[in-house]
């Protein structure tokens, strides 16, 4: 065999080793969304691979009789047609012994380097950069070997399903996408600049919509403004000035007594129009909708749905009212300081290493303002003042401070045993769990 045959012999089986390599990593690297989206468009072939990506085995295993018979052959040749000519220079200052040796070797490297930059790395390398496009590509043809070689493939597939059943490992891929899988990919794309960082932020707040409390965001019951069912129209215009808000529980005595609630709008139109402010002459009176604390914002949205309200009341395991939320309390959990104001703000950072927060913050939030991962005994509380309480045993004071995650948290006001502000610093303490 001359040297141009032998040349030509080995391009021919880098092309085939190229080939095979393509086929294995586009299958591997192509997204299951992308090919159902171009299998929608009406693309056959991204069909055909979701198929294959399904039951891969036979697959894989034409990849890998190819691959390692290229290999072989691609030994054989290169080394029978190279090491001749290499002996030929060694022989001018070597021994014919330490020539042969030292030819073989040259080959050997030879070889080796061109099949792994030309039939291992590039093919690689070129199918990552668009897998899917390169997988419905390589579809047909490597169906057509699978087809050509089925004795083969079939005995080689048995003996791996063998080993796999042995081993007791899955025979078929988990497609499954999880939360956390949704989550990571938002993250590539926000680091990639695809998304934007708020918009990656909303993305994860939907999905903490069924970990977050109703309790996390809902108006506490020391901050709701409510009625009286006999209150004069002087009371309420005077409320309504000082305290605007979309929705006013009424009550009969009491806050734990709620009669229902009375519509913003409602009066709006009753004052616009001229008419008394007062339910005993026809002010609406809503049958309020009354959900337990310890519901999910998930299925808080479930029940504003279901009883078509935007405004509920909120009570605890003892009948008593602990809170209000409303359609919009929730809406702007998801949407965060994309619709929050100045006013809203709970979380103020005061310079880079000091932050001012609201006790009534949630947790998940002074998570996220601070960069910490997770928080001790979490399950036990949902806002920040909780977190203080569970960490001290006891109701906080003045100037109570606790360390945590490279964090001093330090109690700054405290108003009738509610923890209105503490200041949190950066690298003030050691961090440490609360003794039991």
């Amino acid at each position: 065999m001359t040297l141009t045959q032998s040349l030509l012999i080995i391009a021919l089986l880098i092309a085939l080793s190229a080939f095979f390599s393509l086929a294995e990593i586009t299958l591997a690297a192509s997204r299951r969304l992308r090919l159902r989206q171009m299998a929608d468009e009406g693309d056959p072939r991204a069909e055909k691979v979701l198929r294959v990506q399904e039951q891969p085995g036979h697959y894989f295993t034409v990849v890998q009789i190819g691959l390692n018979a290229v290999a072989i052959l691609g030994g054989v040749v290169g080394e029978g047609s190279l090491s001749p000519y290499f002996a030929v220079v060694f022989e001018r200052w070597l021994s014919p012994e330490a020539s042969a040796s030292a030819a073989f070797l040259c080959s050997f490297v030879i070889i080796i380097a061109v099949f792994l930059v030309f039939a291992d790395l590039f093919p690689k390398r070129l199918g990552m950069s668009n897998p899917e496009r390169l997988a419905v590509r390589m579809v047909g043809p490597m169906l057509l070997l699978i087809t050509t070689f089925k004795p083969l493939v079939w005995f080689f597939t048995r003996c791996t399903d063998l080993l796999f059943k042995l081993l007791g490992m899955p025979l078929a891929r988990d497609d499954k996408i999880t939360s956390a899988d949704i989550l990571a990919m938002t993250e590539a794309g926000a680091q990639a600049g695809v998304l934007a960082a708020r918009e990656q932020q909303v993305i994860a707040n939907v999905f903490e919509l069924d970990t977050r409390l109703v309790s996390s965001v809902m108006t506490v019951r020391d901050n709701i403004t409510w009625f009286l069912h006999d209150d004069p129209e002087s009371v309420l215009r005077a409320r309504i000035i000082a305290e605007p808000f979309s929705a006013y529980p009424v009550c009969d005595g009491d806050i734990d007594h709620v009669l229902g609630y009375v519509d913003a709008k409602d009066m709006f139109q009753r004052v616009l129009s001229g008419q008394p402010l007062a339910f005993d002459q026809g002010l609406p009176l809503h049958k309020a909708l009354v959900i337990p604390d310890r519901l999910s914002l998930t299925e808080v949205l479930e029940q504003f749905q279901q009883a078509h309200e935007d405004f509920a009341i909120i009570v605890n395991e003892y009948s008593l009212v602990v809170g209000v939320i409303t359609l919009n309390d929730v809406m702007s959990t998801v949407m965060g300081d994309l619709v929050s104001t100045p006013d809203e703000e709970q979380i103020v950072q005061r310079d880079e290493n000091s932050w001012l927060i609201d006790g009534v913050t949630p947790i998940q939030d002074v998570q996220r303002a601070l960069h910490i991962d997770e928080m001790p005994h979490a399950e036990e509380y949902e806002t920040l003042a909780g977190f203080l309480m569970v960490m001290l045993r006891r109701v906080p004071k003045r100037t109570d401070n606790v360390s945590w995650g490279g964090y001093t948290f330090e109690v700054m006001d405290v108003d009738s045993y509610r923890i209105d502000q503490v200041m949190v610093t950066k690298g003030s303490g050691i961090a440490k769990a609360p003794a039991n």
